[in-house]
């Protein structure tokens, strides 16, 4: 594999701080690693000096504890090639919750896919089948059914029930045969601005 250049590191940072800037953290090392047929991007994510760590709960500041052993994070891959967040958490020690990991904005418990990643693949396993969208970005199957799971969990925390007036109610059949377990319930919103 050929040596990183320079250039190369400052493109590839630079870009990430473009896509997804996370306050308190800073990109401390990009580089291309593996073979050439299955190359990886490690991008390794380092405290700012200046931070201090929050309370993986309640998120706020805390004084430090010690350090976990570092972790790996997939994150949406650049130009076909697969990214690779490297971190050793911190604990931290709350006031009201303990020693907790600290708070990572990347990261939704220990999945090991980013938070960006996992919206990813939903999004895309909206166009493909499951089985084609983790084939074509290197992921297993599991891992697009999950990051489905983890965006049907965060759309019906967050949504927003103000000002409907109107719902229409549909059944689709899917499988074989006739029985009642063959069929789905569809809710949704017929509101004049929703259509």
């Amino acid at each position: 594999m050929k040596q990183e250049t320079p250039t190369t590191q400052l493109t590839v940072k630079t870009l990430l701080n473009l896509v997804q800037h996370f306050v308190g953290f800073v990109y401390r090392r990009v580089r291309l690693v593996g073979s050439e047929r299955a190359p990886k991007i490690e991008v390794q994510v380092e405290p700012h000096a200046q931070s201090q760590p929050r309370c993986g709960h309640c998120r706020q500041a805390c004084p430090g504890y010690d350090r976990l052993a570092e972790r790996r994070w997939a994150f949406v891959p650049l130009w076909a090639i697969p990214v690779v967040y490297v971190y050793a958490p911190r604990r931290v020690e709350c006031r009201v919750h303990g020693v907790v990991v600290e708070h990572l904005p990347w990261s939704d418990g220990k999945r090991p896919y980013t938070q960006a990643m996992m919206a990813f693949l939903a999004r895309w396993a909206r166009r493909l089948s499951w089985r084609e969208t983790a084939r074509v970005f290197g992921t297993s199957w599991e891992a697009v059914y999950r990051s489905v799971e983890w965006c049907v969990e965060w759309g019906l925390a967050h949504r927003e029930l103000n000002g409907v007036e109107a719902i229409g109610l549909d059944e689709i059949h899917w499988g074989k045969g006739r029985r009642g377990a063959n069929f789905l319930t569809v809710i949704y919103q017929i509101d004049a601005h929703c259509l």
